[in-house]
Order: C-alpha cells, then structure tokens, then sequence
C-alpha cells in the first residue's frame, strides 16, 4: 500500500493526477506495441559504398523509433530489377526505394530536373538549398503524387566524372563524339553536338573498349575506377559538366507512408538529411584518393575552364525547357531552378 501512495504521490508532484496517471500507464505499453516493418530495395549492389550507407540510413530511422520502425534493406535486383522498381513500389511490393528521378523523366518530366541538371548547379550545397530552403521538396512530391507515391527526400551530392578515349580540353570538344549519357543529361549534350548511345552501365566498360563510344557517363570516380575505366579511357573531365551535382531519393508508396505516424515520418526525413551530407563528405574525400589512383595508372584529368562552362549553361537552357515539354510541375521546378540559378550568378 505505501508504495501505490508513494507511487501516486510521484505522479502528482509532477502534474499526473489519477486520470494522468492512468493515460500514462496505457500509453506507455501502447506506444511500444506500435512497431511497423517496411521493405526497401535501392539502388546499388550489396557492399559497394552507397549500399553502406543505405544502411546507416536504416539503421538510423531504427534509433529515432526506439528500433520501432524496421526497414528491411535490399540491394538492386534483389526483389525485383531496378527498372521495375517504381511500379513495384507504386503496387505496393514493397514500401520504399532508393532511386534516380532521371529513370522515370519519360513518364514525369519534372523528374529530369530533380536529379541532377546538366551545367546547372556546380556546387551540391546550392542543389540541396533549392531542395530545402526554396520548395524543391514541395514540387518533388507533387511529381510524384501524380503516380501515387511520395518523394521523402533527396541524397545530394556532388559532380560525376565524364571518361574519355580522347583528350577533352573543352566543351566543344566533344561535339561530334559518340557517347553514353542518360536522363536529362542524353537530352542536353545531344543538343550540344554529342551523338548519344544509351547504354546500360554494366555495357560501358565494353563499349569504352570496343570503340563503340567515345566518352561516358556511368559513375563517382571510385565505382569507376573498381569497374577498371583507367583501363580503356585515359582521360577524364571532373566535375563532369553532365552531371555537375547529383540527387538520389527516398521515394515511398503513399498508401503505406500516409499510415505512418508523425514520429515516424520525421525519423524518415531526419535519417536522409543525414545520410544526404555525410555521403557527400565521403565522396568528397573518396575523390581526392580515387584522382591519385587514377593518375599513377597512366589516366589525364582534366577540369573544363569556368568561363567555358558558363557559356555552354547559357546554351543548355533550350534542351533543359525542351525536357520540361510544358508540363505545369517541371515546368515550375525548372523556373524555380533557373531563378535560384540567376540569384547566385550563374545566369544572366
């Protein structure tokens, strides 16, 4: 008996009367029965560095929830092949992917311009500013309502390399070359002189080899260095101009997210902040190595002069309104971009 009334007492003291203290006994074995589980396939290929880092994202979004929110991650192909994923998501095979917009730009435009833009912004930190400070994340998931899904957030991070069988001194250069570029990028260097052969990534090794392309898109400088391009491309443009800034995203089914508590949709959106700049950081140190390596097997590196970047940014404004094919999201996402891109100087 003493220790209900010291019990009792307790919960007076700290503002709980006898209703208090019996919301506060329901709710707290309630709150720990709340336990949802999700599946989540990305991108990348089990123990490559971004797959790592998917599940730090995982495993981060468990501590937030007091490991009551469980994803289980799945690495490409693993449920079904990265090309089926948003319908498989949109279906409800599973709840949640990690994905590149520019894949799915042929059904929502607006999708071209939320994953990377080709020599728009040059520095990651000025993407993920429009992302968060200028409704970025607000037209993302309008594009993606449209198909019944939601865009979480982005992962942001910075330039991909272009690798070449010839030296690149300029963007001129590469006019008149053959080469493997996809998403809005295919669209911008065609336009620009490029003759683009879409290729899978796993063919651009061959293709590089073979002489069937003269440059490439494919990857970060390590992925490409572990795929062996110092081998059959001796010489590479970073920051590739293509790709100057790079966005993947969190995108999830809108029946099983809109079911989530709030906690839980905060956890989500916290972990990918997270994971967004240190992923950044990684790769930002992992290019400074991956250069080194690069250079003492034999490969040129080469970054294109400023000036001669932002001439062709004025050029790749028709391919980039092109894209949006006035349609009212993208052409909204791309007016926001381009303002933004006018406040910071780099259009006129």
């Amino acid at each position: 008996m003493k220790s209900i009334i010291h019990r009792r007492a307790a919960l007076k003291a700290i503002g709980l009367g006898t209703a208090g203290a019996a919301a506060a006994t329901l709710a707290a074995p309630a709150l720990a029965q709340e336990t949802v589980t999700w599946r989540m396939q990305a991108l990348w290929d089990g123990g490559t560095t971004p797959q790592k880092f998917e599940e730090r994202f995982v495993q981060r979004v468990g501590e937030l929830t007091g490991g009551r929110f469980k994803i289980q991650l799945f690495a490409a192909g693993q449920i079904v092949p990265a090309n089926q994923m948003f319908d498989a998501v949109r279906g409800g095979a599973f709840q949640l992917m990690k994905t590149f917009d520019g894949y799915e730009a042929g059904k929502i435009p607006a999708l071209a311009f939320t994953s990377t833009v080709p020599f728009g912004f040059p520095d990651p930190d000025q993407f993920e500013a429009w992302f968060y400070e200028l409704g970025g994340l607000d037209l993302a998931r309008q594009a993606y309502g449209q198909a019944g899904l939601v865009y979480v957030a982005p992962t942001v991070y910075g330039a991909e390399p272009i690798h070449s069988k010839v030296p690149i001194r300029k963007v001129a250069d590469m006019s008149g070359k053959k080469g493997r570029f996809v998403g809005l990028a295919s669209t911008v260097m065609g336009a620009l002189g490029v003759s683009v052969t879409p290729l899978a990534t796993g063919e651009v090794y061959s293709a590089l080899d073979k002489g069937l392309i003269d440059i490439a898109d494919r990857g970060d400088l390590t992925a490409n260095l572990e795929a062996g391009l110092a081998e059959v491309a001796k010489h590479i443009v970073m920051p590739g101009p293509h790709q100057p800034t790079t966005a993947t995203s969190y995108v999830a089914n809108r029946g099983a997210y809109e079911k989530l508590p709030a906690e839980f949709k905060a956890a989500l959106a916290v972990a990918a902040r997270e994971i967004s700049s240190s992923l950044r950081q990684h790769i930002m140190v992992q290019d400074v190595k991956a250069i080194a390596a690069y250079r003492s097997k034999g490969v040129e590196v080469v970054s294109l002069d400023a000036a001669d970047v932002q001439q062709a940014r004025v050029k790749a404004q028709e391919a980039w309104k092109a894209a949006a094919k006035n349609e009212p999201i993208a052409t909204k996402v791309l007016d926001s971009q381009v303002a933004f891109m006018k406040q910071l100087g780099l259009l006129a």
